[in-house]
């Protein structure tokens, strides 16, 4: 939360009006399909004929979602923007406009909330994204943050989880685990603090990757635009938001396949496997579990291999095979284990128990 020592002005002097004045009053317009956006009761869309409109919802709850105690307001404004469009990724959809809900307590003061929309705006500009609506409400206790995204893509174009094939080829952007590693960081360092009676201050440094990877992701809508230079149209996709093998399981369950993936294909950045090993993790785990690393895991037609052969972008970790044969990891002894789901549950009944992925 914010510093004592700033300046605070209470909510309750602006009203809801004047709070929605204030956060929307720079908002400019980028998008030829924005007609209308903020400042009427409804936005209104226009997308061109051969296009379909992609829309996804994210919400995120204060004390399940995030922990404001070390999470700053800018990095979630960021980040549930990224979640979002992240989502439209994974459908090879273009982000267009997002609507932004927010409940909000007492607690927080107009900079505060203007910190938080401070991230928001920027994840709008870096993805060139009209803010088009939302809404504000009190909450009697904490933040709840809900981010609509709306995308375009040409129907031909549209990935789905349920179009893998057997044979065809599973791969993966970027490196997987980070997010997760980051996480323990921080919730170590954060009892620390408290156990010290606050004398002890957090010791992060060397580990700028892993703490962006989990509070400032990016969505991977390079990726999209990649593979279309390359001229390579995915089978099926998802992102990587509840770990590998749960992202892994929802492809195969959709398309009626099994799969293999080979342990000793997974990516994991130095950092990473690092950090992890100091936590007496096995990185692998953090990766096949740990969830919120937003990169792309998408099959492809085996045909197209040399056309993403070498880039590195793209990590090709195993394959899909018929259902009978089940979904498996190869470890890097050459056993085989059936994957099991184990990353983020969001009815389960403990969140210390969602973090804590099974070795």
């Amino acid at each position: 939360m914010q510093d004592n020592s700033t300046p605070r002005t209470e909510l309750e002097r602006l009203g809801e009006f004047g709070l929605i004045n204030f956060l929307t009053k720079n908002i400019i317009l980028k998008q030829n399909s924005t007609l209308k956006g903020v400042g009427d009761d409804a936005a209104v869309l226009s997308f061109e004929a051969n296009k379909k409109c992609v829309v996804t919802t994210d919400m995120l709850v204060e004390g399940v979602h995030f922990d404001l105690s070390y999470v700053p307001l800018k990095h979630l404004g960021y980040k549930a923007v990224m979640v979002n469009i992240s989502d439209l990724a994974a459908m090879n959809a273009m982000p267009r406009q997002i609507t932004v809900s927010i409940a909000l307590s007492n607690r927080f003061s107009l900079e505060a909330v203007d910190e938080l929309y401070q991230g928001i705006y920027l994840a709008c500009e870096k993805c060139n994204v009209d803010v088009v609506g939302g809404d504000t409400t009190s909450s009697t206790s904490g933040l709840i943050i809900s981010v609509t995204a709306i995308g375009e893509a040409i129907e031909n174009e549209l990935v789905y989880r349920d179009g893998a094939r057997e044979n065809d080829l599973i791969v993966v952007s970027g490196d997987l685990g980070a997010a997760y590693v980051g996480l323990q960081l921080l919730e170590r360092e954060k009892d620390v603090y408290l156990s010290s009676n606050k004398q002890v201050q957090p010791d992060l440094e060397g580990h700028d990757y892993i703490l962006e990877r989990q509070l400032k992701p990016e969505a991977r809508t390079d990726i999209n635009e990649l593979l279309k230079k390359l001229e390579v149209l995915p089978t099926s996709m998802i992102d990587v938001s509840d770990g590998l093998s749960s992202e892994m399981l929802h492809i195969c369950t959709a398309s009626v396949k099994g799969c293999n993936l080979y342990e000793e294909k997974i990516p994991i950045d130095p950092t990473t496997y690092n950090t992890a090993r100091e936590f007496n993790l096995d990185p692998t785990v953090c990766a096949l579990n740990g969830g919120e690393d937003y990169e792309l895991l998408f099959t492809i037609d085996l045909k197209d291999f040399d056309k993403i052969k070498g880039n590195p972008n793209f990590t090709v970790i195993g394959h899909i095979t018929e259902q009978a044969q089940g979904c498996n990891l190869i470890t890097k002894s050459g056993a085989l284990y059936p994957l099991t789901a184990q990353g983020w549950n969001a009815l389960q009944e403990s969140e210390k128990e969602e973090e804590k992925p099974e070795e």
